[in-house]
């Protein structure tokens, strides 16, 4: 049994995001011997107010190495990061996958309408060659919830997925073709052509496949060869149960149960609203997890609360959904 309603996170606008922040503290410090061990060594008094610039972050290493998990319980479902040769994964155990479900489904139709009315066209052949991906597992949730018949994956089968966009545009059919960043590079290269009906979103993941390249440039690539003026990007990560979108001017923007803050490179424990440096994400549907989660993404955080990925910290892993810099 949860401490709060976490449904009312997902159905509520005006949700109480300070309070629900100090609730998910108070339940995951109790309840989370990761967490709290953490936390131990930053306030060993507790000598602190809680607000969500105070709350002490996880480092996200530690899903490399320990069970991240609040309670006890036996997983649904393990997601895992898709890492890179020699590095170890990180791993999320999922208590209920139906509120991963919930999560991601309300907040793609806070962005971008009911999935109904979409075809949704997955071009993920790095991560659908693997086993628990969380984003596979989205993308195949969409595909199904979208209940239509051209709706599916796709591995390297650029010619099918090039027929079966042009049929949709030519009845008209609001499309969405969500690909992993080296998959639409390498479609787009082969089958240019002008999209009318169909939202293109990056997920990230060039996976150290040629040269790498800034967000800008990426964008600029796949909108000439798409004929589109916007390219939409997901912002989301295997240790999360949210995710932000980009609606095509580079800003990131959260759902109201997820915020980014942002902590000083020279001083961790130097937490703002806005600034650049290392980007501090507090996720209040992660409450079988950790809420609050300290990434090695560095990025701008602006005043309305929209934020941008600039990179990521120098001797750090490499993740293998973020080699794409900007």
């Amino acid at each position: 049994m949860h401490l709060i309603d976490i449904n009312n996170i997902f159905s509520d606008s005006s949700v109480n995001f300070n309070q629900y922040c100090t609730q998910l503290y108070d339940y995951q410090y109790k309840n989370n011997l990761v967490y709290r061990n953490w936390v131990n060594l930053i306030h060993p008094n507790q000598d602190f107010k809680k607000t969500p610039q105070s709350i002490p972050s996880l480092p996200i290493a530690f899903f490399k190495e320990m069970e991240v998990i609040t309670g006890k319980f036996i997983p649904e479902k393990i997601f895992e990061s898709s890492g890179t040769t020699g590095t170890l994964t990180s791993r999320h155990f999922v208590k209920n996958v139906g509120l991963y479900e919930s999560s991601f489904c309300a907040a793609f139709e806070l962005f971008y309408g009911d999935i109904k009315d979409y075809c949704v066209l997955a071009l993920l052949p790095a991560y659908l060659e693997r086993e628990n991906s969380s984003l596979v597992y989205m993308a195949e949730k969409m595909i199904t919830e979208s209940c239509h018949n051209k709706s599916g994956f796709y591995l390297y089968n650029f010619e099918e997925l090039n027929t079966t966009l042009k049929q949709l545009e030519a009845q008209g059919q609001k499309t969405l073709l969500i690909g992993v960043t080296f998959a639409l590079l390498d479609f787009s290269e082969m089958y240019p052509q002008k999209l009318k009906h169909t939202t293109v979103m990056e997920t990230g993941g060039m996976k150290g496949r040629g040269q790498e390249l800034t967000k800008k440039e990426l964008h600029s690539i796949l909108k000439n060869r798409f004929g589109v003026d916007k390219i939409h990007a997901e912002y989301g990560m295997t240790e999360l149960m949210s995710q932000a979108y980009s609606c095509g001017d580079g800003k990131y923007i959260c759902p109201p149960w997820m915020k980014i803050l942002v902590r000083s490179e020279d001083d961790p424990l130097l937490i703002a609203s806005k600034g650049t440096g290392l980007l501090q994400i507090i996720d209040l549907a992660n409450i079988d997890s950790c809420s609050f989660i300290a990434t090695d993404d560095i990025g701008n955080v602006y005043e309305d609360g929209s934020f941008e990925v600039l990179g990521r910290l120098d001797n750090t892993d490499l993740r293998g959904c973020s080699l794409l810099v900007v």
